[in-house]
C-alpha cells in the first residue's frame, strides 16, 4: 500500500473555513487504488510549519506528499517550484507573524521544483472539464513555505528516494466570496473531485514510473 501524506491549512484572515484542511479532513483514512490517504491540518503559524509538516514525513514516511491551501484564483493551480523565502505584505500569520524578506532554510536551495507530474495532472482534469492550470509561482506566504519545507526535508532525508512532493492551490469556496461577487469561487465537490483525480492518476501514472 502506498501511503499519501494530504495536507489542509486551517482557515485564515477573514475566512471562516478553507477548502483545502475540509478535503484533507474528508479524505483522510480512504483508500483509493492501493493509495492510503493520510490528511491533516497545518497551522498556518510561521514558526510551526516547518516542525509540523517535517514531523508528519518522518512519522509516516509516505510515498506521495500533497500540500494544499487556497488563494483566490480561478482554477486549480499546481505549483511548479518553491522559493526559499518568507515575505508578507497585507497578509500576517496567525500567531500574528509578518516576516519580510525572510530566508526559510539559510543552508537551503534558492528554489525547489515540484516533483508532481504537473503537465499530466493538469491535462487530465481538463479532460474533466475541471478548470486547471500550472502556476509558476506558490506566493511568499504559508503555501510557498510548507512546500520548500517539503521538498527540502526529502532532500535531506533521501528516504525514501522515490518520494514524489508538491502542492495544488485551491479556489476560493462560493461562501468565502458572498461579499466581494466579482472575486472568482469554486464549488467544494469540483475540488474534491480534482483531487481523487489526481491522486488516481498518480496512481496510475507516477507510481508505475
Amino acid at each position: 500500500m502506498t501511503t499519501l501524506l494530504l495536507t489542509g491549512f486551517e482557515p485564515f484572515g477573514d475566512h471562516f473555513v478553507n477548502p483545502s484542511e475540509m478535503i484533507a479532513k474528508e479524505l483522510n483514512g480512504q483508500e483509493f487504488s492501493k493509495i492510503q490517504v493520510i490528511g491533516k491540518t497545518i497551522p498556518l503559524r510561521f514558526n510551526e510549519i516547518k516542525r509540523e509538516i517535517t514531523e508528519l514525513i518522518d512519522k509516516y514516511e509516505p510515498e506521495i506528499i500533497i500540500n494544499m491551501g487556497q488563494a483566490s484564483r480561478s482554477a486549480i493551480s499546481i505549483e511548479k517550484v518553491a522559493i526559499n523565502l518568507a515575505n508578507t505584505n497585507k497578509i500576517v500569520y496567525n500567531c500574528g507573524s509578518k516576516p519580510e524578506e525572510e530566508i526559510l532554510e539559510p543552508s537551503g536551495p534558492t528554489a525547489y521544483f515540484s516533483s508532481l507530474p504537473i503537465k499530466i495532472l493538469v491535462e487530465y482534469l481538463n479532460e474533466y472539464q475541471i478548470p486547471s492550470y500550472i502556476s509558476y509561482s506558490a506566493g511568499t506566504f504559508g503555501c510557498n513555505q510548507i512546500m520548500y519545507h517539503s521538498l527540502n526535508h526529502i532532500s535531506m532525508k533521501k528516504k525514501p528516494p522515490s518520494c514524489i512532493v508538491g502542492f495544488i492551490h485551491l479556489p476560493l469556496l462560493p461562501e468565502q466570496v458572498l461579499n466581494s461577487p466579482h472575486s472568482p469561487s469554486m464549488d467544494y465537490n469540483m475540488m474534491k473531485t480534482s483531487i481523487l483525480l489526481v491522486i488516481s492518476k498518480l496512481g496510475e501514472v507516477a507510481l508505475t514510473g
